[in-house]
């Protein structure tokens, strides 16, 4: 069996892949999102010629072969493009034996305790605080991430004392039984983070997601040594050298491999592994409700050392307007917790209505 022909569905937000065989069968898989049409034309130009006649049923080599063949683009888009490829294959498989794609691992999809994840620094502390007392009261979640800082922010808030604001209004609003996350975004130097960082222990948080600019990990590793509270970070990240120096650093205490922008599923399954030798734990970034969440609820499943949550976007459709309407059956929160779908490999079907309005572009062998 060999790789036939790869096509892409794509439009300025998301794109899917599907991946077929020569015996004919297929799997479905999905870039990141933002600029997908950008990653869909880097799929036809760089990965695609290099998949073609390969196993499909060897995501691991394909991926080698890839990288190795466009080593003079070892960045994101590239393995955004690849990660389309990645995720197809393993559906692909899936599709083929008959089960989910964590079972295909030795480890049957199972409710997850989710975290309702804020994507908003625009929004007043009072506002974020009733949000999210109200989907704690309509979705039963007990633990919420929101954002302080600036995003790549030099130190600065994203308006003066919002940080200092919006953690107590959360805090009180949620209760003290919640867990409370935040994600700084890359916005301080080492020493305005442990300041933040102490105050946010001081407040009961758990989690403190990248709290230095990503890109340079030895900040981060020591807040990391510095602080109590768990440091968290990697979803930019996409070099598995990268990644090495993190594990090797303990930069962080838990790693958050995004799927879709590591390379796929078979690579972030590589960084959980590098994590869980030592000793860190995992949570994926899944920062959106499109198949990103989905992956991830996988990858929780199939690894030893998964964290205690799924991260899962409350943002609806005046945030997100595009990721209504992508697959079936959509994901559901149930008293906190949300399970991967049911069927073989990711266990949905992407929407035939979505793929009849998108750019549909195809290489064959």
């Amino acid at each position: 069996m060999r790789i036939a022909q790869i096509d892409t569905y794509a439009t300025e937000w998301v794109a899917f892949v599907r991946v077929r065989a020569d015996d004919g069968a297929e799997g479905w898989g999905q870039v990141a999102p933002y600029n997908a049409d950008i990653t869909a034309e880097v799929l036809h130009r760089q990965v695609a010629a290099h998949a073609l006649g390969m196993d499909p049923l060897d995501p691991a080599a394909v991926a080698t072969r890839v990288l190795d063949a466009e080593h003079k683009f070892p960045g994101s888009y590239v393995c955004r493009a690849l990660g389309g490829v990645d995720t197809a294959l393993w559906d692909l498989r899936g599709r083929l034996e008959g089960q989910g794609v964590s079972e295909l691992l030795g480890a049957p999809a199972r409710p997850v305790d989710a975290y309702a994840s804020s994507m908003r620094r625009d929004i007043r502390p009072e506002d974020e605080a009733r949000r999210l007392a109200g989907v704690r009261e309509r979705d039963g979640f007990t633990a919420f991430k929101i954002r302080v800082g600036k995003e790549c922010g030099h130190d600065e808030d994203e308006w003066p004392g919002r940080t200092e604001a919006v953690v107590p209004a959360v805090r009180a609003a949620v209760g003290d039984d919640a867990r409370l996350l935040v994600d700084a975004n890359s916005c301080y130097t080492p020493a305005r983070a442990v300041e933040v960082g102490r105050f946010l222990e001081q407040q009961g948080v758990a989690h403190f997601e990248e709290p230095c600019p990503y890109w340079e990990p030895e900040w981060t590793a020591e807040v990391t040594r510095t602080l109590d509270l768990d440091v968290a970070g990697g979803e930019q990240d996409c070099l598995l050298s990268s990644w090495r120096r993190i594990v090797e650093l303990r930069a962080v205490d838990v790693v958050q491999p995004d799927v879709c922008y590591v390379g796929g599923f078979t690579r972030a399954l590589a960084v959980a592994e590098m994590a869980a030798g030592a000793g860190l734990r995992c949570v994926p970034h899944s920062a959106n409700l499109s198949l990103v969440t989905v992956f991830a609820l996988h990858l929780l499943a199939a690894v030893p050392n998964a964290g205690p949550y799924l991260e899962y976007s409350i943002e609806g459709r005046d945030y997100y307007p595009w990721q209504d309407g992508l697959f079936t059956p959509a994901l559901e929160v149930v008293d906190g917790r949300v399970t991967a779908p049911e069927g073989p490999g990711w266990g949905v079907e992407i929407s035939p209505e979505w793929l009849a309005h998108a750019a549909h572009r195809t290489s064959a062998a």
